[in-house]
């Protein structure tokens, strides 16, 4: 199947991927009939799904049956009047229905809208109207009802609620029920164009309200590159990447790059906190091949007894979301023998910055450039930097527009010229390369500080506070100060043993901690301790929410 769609698969080296990696792009492209119902056709049983919950049901899909499934789903959907075009929001956590829905909604054209299910009334008030939503495809729950039913007289524009579940409310739509009594697909006589708006995601809105991320039907095969050549996936891979369907990590790593590259998308569908002896548990019940998760849940792995886990099948690791702090990376290592692997991109683009299977890795380190993108390093007047200097980000689009950046934020063409003009896209995200043209992530243009003269990250603030015994999680964040500028203050979660110790005598012995495993000035002057630290529905700190409470 990838043979399709690339010049060459395999490569010796990073300078030869360099050289010869290109994506062949086909005209009308449409992930669902090229890629999906492809596999049904040349491979009818294989392997597309391996699903599971935590209440004990198990389901195996091959491509033959997902077909037909998303051939009644489209159906369905076609008979509500739902076409080309038409927004349609999934908000399905990780039940298995998401992936016969989205693949449904890619056959007959309409724009898919993943969303949490953590979203309120006026969350889904926001969106609906913001993207004029059609319809609402949503699990059955209570609480996430009662906040769509709550949104409906504030969103005119929303026709359908269909539900997935047994107990169907008045006003919504049976989803099992009306997809088994779908009457025979038929297939638009024209879809799409490859330019066509196949995805919206609204972004996680660390800075302000989210913004609508859009991107065309081409989009999937630039994750061929995440697939292959990150999470390093052949036909005999089954898959774990630990994410809601409601986040953009979950089409990262739960479907378009995977099952170009014919690898099995495995999903562990599970309620309330993440365990991480229950997933170590999936991983060698189920005998995952690859993992990829955001730092976090590693923080986690690494403090249970691998010893009690067959992981013997585990070939290949991965990480994004967040920059990895290089003691979870030592820690791992020492567990497993494997090294993790980092990629870094954003809802705008797939990864565009990988570690890639010829690159040693880094620990601390995001890994080296992707090809498919002229990507550069810039200072705040927009020219180049030198290799170790700190500079912005950005993707010059000039030589042609890449696969898989987003299209513009959807209905805002102000916000799309602040971060892309003169044919270049400003990821507004800081980062210094080294000699080895390995990029280290420093942080976001607004959580930059500056310090006596000195330009501090927070990020490299934070991996040194992570690394004392108290700090279970952090974030840093400039204060005004009349003679340095900005002073760095930390704000801090403690370890539940710790708690009682919070203090002066603690403050000072996690400021000398810092002193010793970096530069002395990047200590921080003043230390918080909290119960929590704010952050968005998807889990990313709100250091914006800090700075602004700091300056009340």
């Amino acid at each position: 199947m990838i043979e399709k769609f690339l010049k060459k698969v395999e490569y010796t080296s990073y300078t030869d991927f360099v050289e010869h990696f290109e994506i062949i792009v086909p005209e009308n492209f449409n992930f669902a009939y090229d890629v999906v119902d492809e596999w049904a056709r040349i491979d009818p049983d294989k392997e597309a799904l391996c699903w599971t919950n935590d209440k004990g049901a198990h389901r195996n899909v091959s491509f033959a049956e997902l077909k037909s499934v998303s051939d009644k789903t489209a159906s369905f959907f076609q008979s509500l009047g739902i076409g080309k075009g038409d927004m349609v929001m999934l908000v399905l956590k990780r039940n298995i229905e998401f992936w016969y829905s989205i693949v449904a909604l890619h056959k007959i054209g309409a724009v898919v809208i993943p969303a949490t299910h953590l979203l309120t009334d006026k969350d889904f008030i926001y969106r609906n109207n913001a993207a004029s939503v059609k319809a609402i495809v949503a699990t059955e729950e209570k609480t996430l009802i009662r906040h769509i039913d709550l949104s409906m007289q504030h969103s005119p524009t929303v026709q359908h609620r269909i539900l997935v579940g047994e107990n169907v409310p008045e006003g919504w739509v049976d989803f099992h029920k009306k997809v088994e009594h779908a009457a025979p697909f038929e297939k638009p006589a024209h879809v799409n164009d490859n330019d066509d708006i196949m995805l919206l995601y609204f972004t996680s809105g660390t800075t302000g309200q989210p913004k609508m991320v859009i991107h065309n039907f081409t989009y999937p095969l630039a994750h061929i590159i995440t697939a292959k050549y990150w999470h390093n996936l052949h036909e005999g891979s089954r898959h774990l990447t630990v994410a809601d369907t409601g986040w953009g990590k979950a089409v990262w790593g739960k479907i378009y790059g995977q099952w170009i590259a014919g690898a099995s998308v495995f999903v562990y569908d599970f309620d309330g906190k993440f365990a991480p002896i229950d997933m170590l548990e999936m991983l060698s019940k189920y005998k995952i091949t690859s993992f990829c998760a955001p730092p976090t849940i590693y923080r986690f792995l690494i403090r249970e007894d691998f010893s009690k886990f067959d992981l013997s099948t585990l070939e290949y690791c991965t990480t994004a979301g967040e920059a990895l702090n290089p003691t979870v990376f030592d820690a791992f290592y020492e567990k497993t023998g494997i090294h993790l692997k980092e990629a870094f991109g954003q809802t705008e683009t797939v990864p565009i910055i990988v570690t890639f299977p010829w690159v040693p890795s880094k620990p601390g380190s995001m890994g080296v450039a992707n090809p498919m993108y002229d990507m550069k390093l810039v200072d705040h007047n927009g020219q180049p930097v030198e290799d170790g200097q700190e500079g912005e980000i950005v993707i010059d689009t000039s030589k042609g527009y890449p696969l898989g950046l987003f299209m513009k934020y959807y209905r805002d063409e102000e916000l799309t010229q602040q971060v892309y003009h003169d044919q270049v896209y400003h990821t507004g995200d800081i980062a210094w390369r080294d000699e080895d043209g390995y990029y280290w992530f420093v942080g976001r243009t607004d959580d930059v500080i500056k310090s006596s003269g000195y330009r501090i990250g927070p990020f490299e603030v934070e991996s040194a506070l992570m690394t004392h015994p108290a700090v279970v999680e952090c974030a840093i964040t400039g204060v005004p100060d009349e003679i340095r500028g900005q002073i760095i203050k930390a704000t801090v979660v403690l370890a539940e043993e710790y708690k009682s110790k919070a203090g002066e005598d603690l403050i000072l012995e996690i400021q000398n901690h810092v002193k010793s495993v970096t530069a002395p000035y990047k200590y921080p002057r003043v230390i918080e301790f909290v119960d929590g630290l704010p952050k968005t529905i998807s889990g990313k700190i709100r250091r914006v929410e800090i700075r602004e409470k700091e300056n009340e």
